[in-house]
């Protein structure tokens, strides 16, 4: 076995001088930006949000670290890359998140463990789960200035692949895996998460959409009466349930529609024009639109607004169509505002890689459907943070990993003194401009 001598060997001296590495820099965190995220999480109330929602049966003179405490641990590590609750064994010292978890660097107690953070994932039950959902439709409500005119909720269902017999999952044939399917809810002009919702691997059905859609809107309508609200999702989302519940409830819809024979049968002449169009050259690619009134089989009846689109290229004829209630040209209704959902996936990806929120390895729905609550936390943290920077500065449109890896990941010396708490952040950080501005931004934010 080799002799451990305490220093990294391996690198050559440079101008005759020798290169000693060695683990002896004292208090010393790799991630001082948490301390920014911590300030959001307290001037939002995430933490302390879905912590009210828990009934704490411990005995108050032996709880160590509170659920609040907790929450806002585990949503930092999540934020700063850390996805895995085991390594909350490494991070409990770490000065940062110790400060981060309003505790002294070096005199404090350490926060708490994997055990516990486990414990935590498994406490919650139904009704404690609903509850911290609300709380989050809250969160979304409050984060808003002044209430809005109208919102555009994009909603999509994706992979999230099971690590084992877990409850809720299910072998899905599209996706050749085992898995679950959590819907996904945001608004779309912001891109502020209004629910995550862990189900089965299954693709939903009129009654769970149709169900989904009532809890969301009906609680964003409970603070907010009076706001117009457009739901946008593909093709799995156009159930004659779900769309005669929005056409009931003054929800305005629009949703991708699979194509058949009729619908083809309907746009034969559209069709037609646009391949004359491209072969009198017209354009490489020829796109035409056109609208229609119909009725499928499984609408009992209902007359529905159906837009179709139809490409005509070297490859031949596409046609695409969708189902809507509102008003305007059918141009505009598919290439405004129905291809706009395709920035949903952006959002998705933010969610579930930069986040790692496909993390569900426990073994129950309900601990799974806590984590999902806990990284969409850490998703509010990064996303309010970039909303802080400048309109039009880089960070507006940078990815998650972006923010992480530049505003986060920052190396820092924590010296505990007497009177303060100096924290020395490295004097060649290429970001000092802009960690300052987004610092002072956060302090200003509202409590």
């Amino acid at each position: 076995m080799e002799e451990i001598t305490g220093f990294l060997p391996g690198l050559p001296a440079i101008s005759g001088k020798p290169i000693q590495i060695a683990f002896d820099g004292g208090q010393l965190t790799s991630d001082a930006g948490v301390l920014v995220l911590a300030e959001i999480d307290r001037k939002l109330g995430i933490s302390q949000r879905l912590a009210d929602c828990l009934e704490d049966r411990r005995d108050p003179a032996r709880v160590r670290h509170s659920f609040a405490e907790m929450i806002r641990f585990r949503a930092l590590m999540i934020a700063a890359g850390y996805s895995d609750a085991n390594d909350s064994d490494t991070l409990r010292s770490d000065p940062a998140f110790k400060i981060a978890v309003d505790r002294l660097p070096e005199s404090g107690a350490d926060l708490c463990s994997q055990p516990t953070l486990s414990r935590l994932e498994n406490l919650p039950g139904k009704t404690a789960l609903k509850r911290m959902m609300a709380a989050m439709v809250d969160l979304f409500c409050d984060s808003f200035a002044e209430i809005p005119r109208r919102i555009l909720l994009d909603i999509d269902d994706t992979e999230d692949k099971a690590h084992g017999g877990q409850q809720l999952s299910l072998f899905n044939a599209h996706y050749d895996s085992r898995c679950f399917l959590p819907i996904h809810i945001y608004e779309a002009t912001t891109g502020k998460p209004v629910a995550i919702i862990l189900r089965p691997g299954k693709t939903p059905d009129g009654a769970e959409v149709a169900l989904v859609l009532r809890h969301v809107i009906r609680a964003i309508r409970a603070r907010w009466p009076r706001v117009e609200i457009v739901v946008r999702g593909d093709g799995h989302y156009s159930r004659p349930e779900a769309m005669a519940w929005c056409e009931r409830n003054r929800v305005g819809y629009i949703f991708g529609l699979g194509g058949n024979k009729v619908l083809l049968g309907r746009v034969t002449d559209l069709a037609d024009l646009a391949a004359v169009e491209r072969a009198e050259g017209k354009a490489e690619k020829v796109r035409l639109h056109g609208e229609f009134r119909y009725t499928a089989k499984s609408w009992k009846k209902i007359e529905r607004r159906v837009i179709a689109r139809v490409e005509a290229s070297g490859l031949g004829t596409d046609s695409r169509f969708i189902v809507t209630n509102l008003v305007g040209s059918p141009a505009t209704l598919y290439e405004k505002v129905y291809c706009g959902r395709g920035q949903m996936e952006n959002l998705i990806k933010a969610h579930k890689l930069h986040l790692a929120s496909d993390r569900t390895s426990c073994s129950s729905a309900t601990a799974n459907q806590f984590r999902l609550l806990i990284h969409t936390a850490a998703y509010w943290l990064i996303h309010t943070l970039r909303g802080l920077a400048p309109k039009n500065s880089f960070w507006r449109d940078a990815q998650f990993d972006t923010i992480r890896l530049c505003l986060i990941k920052i190396a820092a010396r924590v010296t505990e003194m007497v009177t303060r708490i100096k924290i020395a952040l490295p004097s060649s950080y290429p970001y000092k401009e802009s960690l300052a501005l987004l610092a002072a931004r956060t302090a200003k934010l509202p409590p």
